[in-house]
């Protein structure tokens, strides 16, 4: 395991949210038409600077992201549930990109790339904290597994729209992306395996 990799890429994981959420409250800001209850995330991608944005930014969140997993591969590649886990999550990043690249206005492929996103992330999620339990770190591990969990339940409740379910999933991976990338940009000497050299 190259170390300095898994820091240095570990720092993409903080950024991921923070781009991700700055993008999309960017976009509600030039939609004063979009409600929370009412509508999609996805909505702000159909037409005008509001597309521009969101979609742009969606492409770009799930890039820095694919950046992060590269830290989560370089952490886990020894073992089979890690790379496993590295390669859910790269399934998640390029799926995000998908959904910016195909908006609402492509048609059916939109849907079906999102419900493939919104099921992906929290898997992978959940796969990795798995990981991070059996490598040490319980308290991540279980927040991990907690963020993953949250993703998954806030869309067993009902909603007029899909907006709301989907922040919320998005919000829980990005707690779980920001306590993981922070924790691998300071990967300390306790969490270290004996047989893993820089």
């Amino acid at each position: 395991m190259n170390v300095k990799l898994v820091r240095l890429f570990g720092w993409f994981g903080v950024f991921t949210p923070v781009l991700g959420f700055s993008m999309i409250f960017l976009a509600i800001s030039t939609a004063p038409w979009f409600s929370w209850q009412g509508n999609a995330l996805s909505d702000l991608g159909v037409e005008g600077l509001t597309a521009a944005i969101f979609n742009g930014g969606l492409v770009m969140t799930g890039s820095v992201m694919a950046v992060f997993s590269l830290s989560v591969y370089e952490f886990g590649k020894e073992d089979r549930l890690g790379k496993a886990g590295f390669a859910l999550l790269l399934l998640a990043c390029v799926l995000l990109m998908g959904i910016g690249v195909y908006p609402e206005t492509a048609g059916r492929i939109h849907l079906q790339i999102s419900v493939a996103f919104f099921v992906t992330l929290p898997v992978a999620i959940i796969v990795n904290s798995v990981y991070l339990i059996r490598r040490g770190n319980r308290e991540l591990g279980a927040l991990g597994i907690a963020a993953g969990a949250v993703a998954i339940a806030i869309w067993t409740l009902p909603w007029d729209g899909v907006a709301i379910p989907e922040a919320v999933s998005a919000a829980s991976a990005g707690v779980w992306s920001t306590a993981t990338g922070f924790w691998l940009a300071r990967y300390v000497e306790e969490y270290r395996i004996d047989d893993l050299t820089e």
